[in-house]
């Protein structure tokens, strides 16, 4: 298995310091079931995002996966992103130490 860092960032600069639209707030509540449904399957090791409301803002998901194009084609079907709320990287990932503490 191979991982990945997708880092994602909204389309719309000021969606987090205005509030998102009800179509993007629609997108990001499906986004968070999708991942919460890949972290149940076992392709999403973790997932969270930054607290501030800039252009800073960006989220995180490391990816547990067979190869790059099972990551590109989990994240593109993220809902996020194919509704364009949200664009996304891709980089190959390795973990390198893990803390048994939950957050």
């Amino acid at each position: 298995m191979e991982q990945f860092l997708c880092r994602l960032s909204p389309t719309r600069d000021d969606m987090l310091a205005q509030g998102p639209t009800p179509q993007e707030s629609a997108a990001i509540d499906a986004h968070f079931r999708y991942l919460a449904e890949l972290t149940e399957q076992g392709s999403v090791l973790m997932a969270g995002r930054t607290l501030v409301t800039d252009e800073r803002a960006q989220g995180l998901v490391i990816l547990k996966v067979t190869n790059e194009a099972q990551a590109r084609a989990l994240m593109l079907a993220d809902p996020a992103v194919s509704e364009a709320v949200m664009r996304m990287e891709l980089l190959p990932f390795r973990v390198a130490l893990w803390s048994e503490q939950s957050p």
